[in-house]
């Protein structure tokens, strides 16, 4: 079954276990901008990718877009099981940023699953300490880093995920994933371009000094 090779630790589950998981799991594909989880409104249970890109935000009450983390082959969403954790009440919508493949664990399932296995159990505790860590490094960066080094970290990251220095970007949507409005993002590529650090052109940006952009973002 595909599902084990992708699942951790599942050799480690029981027999029993394993019955349990492979029985209640369904299949989905999702399309390129589609929200497949909208807050603490539904809980549609825990997302393992199989291959594409998936990224979790928050939106403010003005309608303003922040990437918390984002989520690729092999990665695990938790917080679109969030009733699981009946202490958790965060507004986390979850967006497929490319076309996705992707298998649904029921909450009720997993959790109980949780109760049994202390393999799993810990897993868990893990995966959600790890994404509270990138939230709290999100926000040091918010907080804390003027915002043209944030950028030149956004455009050395698109270019590592492309792996191309071509990237075929809106400036809206550079905006919702850091937070800020379309025309500070404008305004600062502009800047950029002058000072040579990339070639705007239509839908598109060049990253065309990445030793110097670099250096900016540290």
């Amino acid at each position: 079954m595909e599902f084990a090779a992708y699942m951790p630790v599942w050799d480690k589950l029981t027999q029993a276990q394993r019955v349990t998981l492979a029985s209640c799991v369904s299949y989905r594909t999702v399309k390129k901008d589609e929200v497949i989880h909208h807050g603490d409104v539904d809980c549609m249970g825990l997302l393992l990718i199989r291959q594409g890109q998936l990224k979790a935000f928050m939106l403010s009450e003005d309608g303003r877009e922040i990437t918390l983390y984002r989520l690729f082959d092999r990665d695990i969403c938790l917080f679109s099981a969030g009733c699981m954790m009946r202490s958790l009440r965060v507004e986390i919508m979850v967006q497929a940023e490319k076309d996705t493949d992707l298998w649904v664990i029921p909450a009720e399932t997993y959790k109980q699953l949780m109760e049994e296995s202390a393999v799993l159990s810990n897993f868990t505790n893990e995966m959600m300490a790890g994404r509270i860590s990138d939230v709290m490094w999100l926000m040091e960066q918010v907080l804390w880093k003027s915002f043209d080094k944030r950028l030149a970290g956004y455009l050395l990251e698109e270019a590592a995920i492309e792996q191309s220095i071509m990237l075929r970007i809106t400036h809206e949507s550079i905006g919702k994933h850091l937070g800020n409005p379309r025309e500070v993002v404008t305004r600062m590529l502009h800047y950029f371009q002058k000072e040579g650090l990339v070639r705007l052109s239509r839908g598109t940006i060049e990253i065309t000094d990445e030793p110097k952009l670099r250096r900016l973002s540290q």
